[in-house]
């Protein structure tokens, strides 16, 4: 089992570990900011080339495994993950000032998506077989054999959220997908909890030992400024990224800029508005107030999925519902956050928002404490929405939402039509606000990648119907998801194969079907298999 003494903070390359210089990149506890005891080795440029290479070296062979293969080396992770001991959450704790409770709950997410993922390996949907036959005899010209699957798409780089250190970081869900798809994978490591990192890669590579996968399926980087160095490295076809819209827009701009330029997969920004309905209001208003301040204070406001942005119309009861929210928010207790990094920028945004003229702060201890971060809550003129402010509409990242007050339902249609995309949207309403919250979805839809009614976005299902992304900033391309079992689509890419002789085919496109997959053959569903050999 990971004890102290095995924690040596050096890379993950190609099954060794590896590092050069002198450990300068020291762990530190997130509630004081003093140091764990324990440093670690920034990646050099060759140590970040390497560990590229030895990603493409393992390509062939992993990606050529079967589903099932796949599937084990996955569930031998998830076992991996869940025997991780007290020492574990001892450091995990220590670096990010997240309670027991919240990453027991959060390891039980991690290995339960890699077990997910295995889930969907041997269900067979992820091959997509489409098979036209050929038509010898068709006029005026034949048609020949078409087969298209998809196929692992390479090695991909990906970079860790600081505010999840496990559901979205080493062991996570872009790691999950991408190693599902059959890509080796370069992880670099969050700066903000790197002995969590470690130990969680050691637990991934036990695994890959277990399951006798190739070495360099799985290589781990840290350091700060290796991040471009790997991106722009030949062998990475694409790129996993949870963070900041500035961090998330930077790698795709170099990624976009290589000689070959690849797919960025960025989660980034995303103010996911709230939009409280009249009918709503006016029967359940002290309850939204609670749930809702429980909502954007959860883990002090450090989901990319909390709600920023309270929309309502003007009336008594919109007033009333203000008024308890400024209640919960003074009574709310500071919290610490997960760095002093993540406190430097959440008291970043709350001093623009203080210094703009259109926004009035609400309620919230202004006292700076530190290590700690207090919640808070503004108000906002409508006309800086219409107008699009860019204050408005950008992420503070912690425990603060603003409300904005709307005249009537056509200016609160005009202000959710000047928003940008989002992750989430939500609408609270009561069955007698429906006709009114029809059109306002629709228009949503257009907006965020999850719609919600009579909830809140703070909780996301892994599952495979969950959407996590949506149109810019909130995410670099609007058509995956990073959690969920579609989130495997960014790392496949479709192949046809045409005229293939028979003895060749991979098993998703024999005749026989040997794997008993679902496949469209000449524009029916079926798992039959093909009665007339392909063509040689």
């Amino acid at each position: 089992m990971p004890n102290a003494h095995t924690i040596s903070g050096q890379q993950f390359i190609g099954g060794q570990r590896r590092a050069s210089g002198e450990a300068e990149l020291v762990s530190l506890r997130a509630d004081n900011g003093q140091p764990t005891g324990h440093r670690f080795f920034s990646a050099s440029i060759a140590e970040t080339a390497a560990a590229a290479d030895a990603a493409a070296l393992a390509f062939t062979a992993y990606s050529q495994l079967s589903a099932e293969r796949r599937a084990d080396f996955l569930e031998a992770i998830a076992e991996q993950l869940d025997a991780l001991d007290e020492e574990f959450f001892t450091f995990a704790m220590q670096e990010t000032a997240l309670p027991l409770a919240r990453l027991n709950g959060e390891r039980a997410r991690t290995s339960g998506q890699m077990r997910l993922f295995a889930t969907l390996l041997r269900r067979g949907d992820v091959h997509a077989v489409r098979i036209d036959s050929a038509l010898p005899q068709r006029t005026p010209l034949p048609r020949p054999d078409l087969r298209q699957y998809r196929t692992a798409l390479g090695p991909v780089a990906v970079f860790g959220a600081s505010n999840f250190p496990l559901a979205f970081s080493t062991a996570g869900g872009d790691t999950a997908a991408a190693l599902a798809a059959g890509c080796p994978v370069v992880f670099k490591a969050h700066s903000g909890h790197m002995i969590t990192a470690e130990l969680t890669a050691q637990a991934i590579e036990r695994a890959r030992e277990q399951q006798q996968i190739p070495a360099g399926v799985f290589n781990m980087i840290y350091g700060d400024r290796i991040g471009a160095e790997l991106i722009q490295h030949p062998a990475i076809q694409a790129v996993g990224f949870t963070g900041s819209l500035r961090g998330g827009r930077a790698l795709f701009d170099l990624a976009m800029r290589r000689p070959h330029p690849i797919p960025v997969f960025a989660e980034m920004s995303s103010i996911n508005p709230l939009i409280i309905m009249p009918q709503a209001l006016a029967q359940r208003g002290q309850q939204i107030a609670r749930d809702l301040v429980a909502s954007f204070t959860l883990g002090c406001g450090q989901f990319c999925t909390k709600p920023g942005l309270i929309i309502g119309q003007r009336g008594e009861a919109f007033s009333q519902f203000i008024r308890e929210l400024t209640e919960r928010v003074n009574a709310a207790a500071p919290q610490p956050m997960l760095n002093a990094g993540t406190l430097a920028h959440y008291r970043s945004g709350l001093a623009a928002l203080d210094q703009h003229q259109g926004i009035r702060h609400l309620a919230g201890d202004p006292e700076d404490r530190p290590h700690l971060a207090a919640p808070q809550l503004y108000q906002a003129d409508s006309h800086l929405l219409l107008s699009g402010d860019p204050l408005l509409l950008e992420e503070v990242f912690g425990p603060a939402a603003i409300v904005v007050t709307v005249e009537n339902h056509q200016q609160l249609t005009a202000v959710l039509e000047s928003l940008q995309g989002q992750l989430t949207a939500t609408l609270l309403t009561d069955a007698d606000d429906l006709a009114d919250a029809a059109p306002l979805a629709q228009l949503l839809t257009r907006k965020a990648g999850r719609v919600l009614f009579n909830g809140y976005p703070t909780g996301v299902e892994v599952c495979d119907a969950m959407v996590h992304g949506g149109p810019y900033p909130a995410t670099t391309d609007t058509r995956g998801t990073s959690v969920g079992t579609l989130a495997i689509e960014r790392f496949l890419r479709p192949v046809c194969l045409q005229n293939y002789p028979a003895a060749l085919l991979p098993p998703p496109l024999q005749d026989s079907n040997p794997l008993g997959l679902l496949r469209l053959v000449n524009g029916i569903y079926t798992r039959d298999p093909i009665h007339s050999p392909a063509s040689n």
